[in-house]
């Protein structure tokens, strides 16, 4: 079965549900609370690349395949995770914050993400003979992110009931339809990823650890809310993986399933994470 006829609904209704949450007075935020949208925005876009490559670079990693290589870098620069709402939520966060942070990213990540990848890619790329297309990269982006993001928005904004009750059922559905991806996933490639889940586990989560203690540092010293500082550490933490997988399966990009493996190590590992940040935030009341 190939992976991509799973992701592509699973991505297309994420994103859907993102647009259902989404109010204009979400926009807003960015005009009255600068300093948290500015500051998470930095975290997500330019300080988590650039520790995903610092780790690249490190003597730890230096025997990684140029696939995976470019599979790190892909989960790097995709936007936060529209479960990053729900996070933030049961951390008592920002979720307002979190909801802004998530529709920016999704927004900026169409123009950062092929740049930074055509960057990897001609850096590592070439070993493994893989190139990236750039504009068919931000067509297949703007058809199954904005497209999706901009209908719940109108259907949100013009029948805000049928919305929310649309939003309560697919929250429900999307953690079983991801868990079904990892699953499908790691049957098709079970011996890579059992060959290469230490070393790949061990190196995604040093990611991240290291990007949500600086989303911490970051709140600290510019002396956030506390909900505004845990709605940093789980949104500069939580990258979008099924946007990473879709790119990575993609006929129309990268066509390798070996270049998804990150991402998938990446979604388990950071939801492990995550959700022990979240019990120790409601133990920490």
């Amino acid at each position: 079965m190939n992976t991509i006829f799973i992701v592509l609904p699973i991505l297309t209704l994420l994103m859907f549900d993102l647009g259902l949450v989404l109010k204009p007075t979400d926009f807003k935020l960015i005009a009255e609370r600068p300093k948290p949208v500015l500051i998470g925005l930095i975290g997500q876009i330019i300080l988590l690349p650039l520790i995903a490559w610092a780790i690249i670079l490190s003597p730890f990693t230096s025997h990684l395949s140029p696939l995976f290589i470019i599979g790190i870098m892909l989960v790097a620069c995709s936007p936060g995770g529209s479960s990053s709402n729900v996070f933030s939520m049961l951390a008592k966060g920002d979720v307002a914050l979190s909801v802004t942070l998530t529709a920016c990213s999704s927004i900026i990540t169409l123009f950062t993400l092929p740049l930074i990848m055509a960057w990897v890619t001609s850096s590592v790329g070439a070993a493994v003979n893989i190139h990236l297309p750039i504009g068919k990269l931000l067509i297949q982006n703007i058809v199954l992110m904005v497209v999706p993001i901009s209908i719940g928005f109108i259907v949100n904004l013009f029948k805000p009931q049928a919305a929310d009750k649309i939003h309560n059922v697919l929250k429900r559905i999307a953690m079983p339809a991801l868990v079904l991806l990892v699953t499908i996933f790691f049957f098709q490639h079970k011996q890579t990823i059992v060959a290469e889940f230490g070393s790949l586990g061990l190196t995604m989560s040093v990611l991240i650890l290291a990007t949500t203690s600086c989303g911490a540092l970051m709140a600290w010293l510019f002396k956030l809310t506390t909900k505004e500082r845990r709605t940093l550490v789980i949104e500069i933490g939580m990258q979008n993986a099924a946007q990473a997988i879709t790119i990575a399966c993609s006929p129309l990009i990268f066509n390798n399933e070996i270049i998804a493996i990150p991402a998938i190590i990446y979604a388990l590992m950071m939801n492990l994470i995550l959700l022990a940040y979240v019990g120790i935030t409601k133990m920490r009341k």
